[in-house]
């Protein structure tokens, strides 16, 4: 299908973009309020915008993703939405009885200029309801950028300070990752016998289990009382800068909560920092079963060093992931020659960093020369990977075109994966999740040399 894409690069100067390596904010609005308890997200804008993001998350968690919306018809989009949000607000609690609604914008009301804050303010809310919002126009940022920003609203609208004594417990923000990494979070901490408020928590939510009988709202989420008593936490965890950072910044300025940043937890390196924060944070013992996983993992990475070491690869998706995802294949002895996310960040001055400057960091002390680019597309990546091929591409579902132009062995982690199931139960962060990534990796790189191989090299042991 991508057969004819040139392997000559041009300079392209009308900032137009072949095939995105992200999708809009409200995607990531509407996923990190599915993680508050009893929460109906509400899409302010046409129906066509909020049934688009309903259906690519029910696609890749296969799990009934509910919203509403405000359906925007001509006369709103010229005169103002503030009427139909206004019923929106009346019908939501008294149809569906949420105890939050969760509005986020769109491009066309960020495009008119709703002043969403100052309608709900006049709106008539239900006693004991609430209505927090984030404005996420999808032509700013990408899908993490409105996780963040619906994040942060939580914090804006619900956090306090209460307690003239932090008390010891942690606030985790997982970032944009599957409920079934935010379970292997939770279990690592529980293990370390920490108290904490994981926020926003789609576990129980998008993982639910067949019943029988329909659920408006599951048992999972994190509950007001939690993201209220955010405020009076001792330290608050951002796991990974572009989906986090902001919302624990935002809390330290509210409630005086000391913040510590760390990547995504993917690999062994990471998992270290995240088990030796919450040990110096705590002053807990690391419980020998997480050092048991632990020497696990460092067993089969030594077992297994021989399919990896000098393998190259390609790696694409969402900037938090992807950074995980790059410091662990260098750990298995990988080149890592082409990196790219769709999310922007480039910039050295960006509120969450640079996402280049961090791989170029990782990259300088190996001597490994890779093309790295924020705000990239597919199209670049598939002209890079023309010019130097690679034996292994790592990304979300919409790598398996390049890797079937290219025929090259293809990792499907991220978001979106809609052509495969289960992956959103199963971790790929901790001691655990670094196990599933390398039988995956090597499963991949086994299978294309067990698929190429004559008949007198076809071993039965490898």
């Amino acid at each position: 299908m991508l057969d004819c894409t040139p392997k000559e690069i041009t300079e392209r100067n009308s900032g137009g973009i072949i095939n995105p390596a992200k999708t809009c904010q409200p995607i990531g609005a509407m996923y990190a309020a599915l993680g508050i308890h009893k929460c109906l997200p509400h899409s302010h804008g046409s129906q066509g915008c909020c049934s688009y993001h309903r259906m690519h998350l029910t696609r890749h968690f296969r799990d009934p993703v509910m919203a509403s919306t405000s359906c925007f018809t001509e006369g709103s989009s010229v005169f103002g939405g503030g009427a139909n949000l206004k019923a929106s607000i009346q019908n939501v609690f008294h149809i569906y009885k949420p105890d939050v609604m969760a509005i986020h914008t769109t491009c066309l009301t960020e495009t008119i200029g709703d002043d969403v804050s100052s309608i709900i303010k006049t709106a008539d809310v239900a006693e004991g309801k609430l209505v927090i919002h984030a404005n996420t126009p999808s032509y700013v940022g990408s899908h993490i950028t409105g996780f963040s920003n619906m994040t942060k609203a939580m914090v804006s609208y619900l956090a306090e300070s209460t307690s003239p004594i932090k008390k010891e417990q942690i606030n985790i923000i997982p970032g944009f990752v599957n409920p079934g990494d935010m379970r292997e979070i939770k279990r690592i901490v529980k293990s370390m016998d920490i108290e904490y408020i994981l926020f926003p928590d789609t576990s129980g939510v998008v993982d639910t289990p067949m019943t029988g009988e329909f659920q408006m709202y599951p048992e999972g989420g994190t509950t007001v009382e939690q993201l209220k008593d955010t405020g009076n936490s001792k330290v608050s965890l951002a796991l990974g800068r572009f989906a986090s950072s902001d919302p624990a910044d935002l809390l330290n300025k509210k409630c005086k909560v000391p913040v510590v940043t760390l990547k995504t937890p993917i690999g062994i390196k990471a998992t270290d920092a995240l088990l030796m924060t919450l040990r110096t944070a705590f002053a807990h013992e690391i419980p020998k079963e997480l050092e048991v996983e632990r020497g696990q993992l460092v067993d089969i990475m030594t077992d297994t060093h021989f399919h990896f070491h000098g393998k190259t690869v390609a790696i694409f998706g969402d900037p938090d992931i992807v950074t995980g995802l790059t410091e662990f294949v260098l750990s298995l002895g990988m080149i890592p020659i082409h990196v790219l996310t769709g999310t922007p960040g480039g910039s050295s001055n960006s509120v969450a960093g640079s996402f280049e400057d961090d791989i170029n960091a990782m990259l300088k002390p190996t001597g490994i020369q890779a093309n790295v680019k924020s705000a990239g597309d597919l199209f670049t990546l598939h002209q890079w990977m023309k010019n130097q091929p690679v034996d292994l591409l790592i990304g979300n579902t919409y790598g398996k075109y390049i890797a079937r132009a290219e025929d090259v062995p293809f990792v499907r982690v991220g978001f979106p994966i809609l052509d495969r199931s289960v992956h959103s139960y199963l971790p790929i962060v901790g001691y655990h999740g670094a196990m599933r990534l390398v039988e995956m990796i090597s499963n991949a790189l086994l299978d294309r040399q067990d698929r190429d191989a004559a008949d007198e090299d076809f071993e039965l042991v490898m």
